[in-house]
């Protein structure tokens, strides 16, 4: 099966919107694999702070990036052989990660790195520029969101389930900084490509999102 005959199902959307979640839960029911982009670059983030590697070293952060030894097993995130899915969400490295990944090398360095990811039976890729740059030609893009309250709420839980300290009024300031840097970025904003399925999950849970992505995927495979 050459690339191009793999399916692929993109879900982007911004900061805390859920479509990790959707994402990981749509691959486990089709037998996909699964892609999260943005722990790529979260993943270089924490290289970058653990090297103290500027923030404004524009080559040095891109070489960090296309050298990550980083595997997945399951919602664990591997560097090397070190277990790093909890300290990837630490506010810090999410905050370094929006900052990098508005930078044109850094995101150059990581796209081979996950068009590797697109191998049978399929790929359901959740991020912010999954069907806009990475995957163009994806047989179902969904641009997934919610209310900026709803997502603060949302990363709120998470933190305080992780163990990390949380403040609604810092997560809500965050939050909107973050959605304006990644949408006025040069390179790849965020944005939905034009041929994408809007779902604002503001009043939806996990479950009905989930559903209603399948339901597009099916009625996708009946077209093509």
């Amino acid at each position: 099966m050459t690339a191009a005959a793999i399916p692929v199902i993109t879900i982007d959307g911004p900061t805390a919107s859920g479509k990790g979640t959707v994402a990981h839960r749509v691959a486990d029911r089709l037998g996909f694999h699964y892609l999260d982009s943005g722990a790529l670059y979260r993943l270089t983030a924490l290289s970058a702070l653990r090297h103290a590697t500027p923030i404004n070293d524009e080559h040095a952060l891109a070489k960090l990036a296309a050298g990550l030894p980083c595997s997945f097993a399951g919602e664990h995130v591997y560097l090397g052989k070190e277990d790093v899915s909890h300290a990837i969400r630490a506010e810090d490295v999410g905050n370094t990660a929006s900052r990098i990944a508005a930078l044109p090398a850094v995101r150059h360095a990581l796209v081979k790195l996950q068009l590797g990811f697109r191998k049978p039976p399929g790929l359901v890729a959740d991020g912010r520029d999954m069907g806009t740059v990475i995957f163009p030609s994806a047989q179902l893009k969904v641009f997934l969101t919610a209310s900026v309250q709803a997502r603060a709420e949302r990363r709120y839980k998470q933190l305080i389930d992780k163990g990390f300290a949380a403040n609604m009024a810092g997560l809500l300031q965050d939050l909107t900084e973050r959605d304006a840097r990644d949408a006025n970025r040069a390179i790849a904003p965020l944005k939905p490509a034009e041929d994408a399925c809007l779902l604002d999950t503001s009043e939806m849970n996990a479950d009905e999102a989930v559903e209603q992505v399948l339901q597009w995927y099916a009625a996708a495979r009946k077209k093509a």
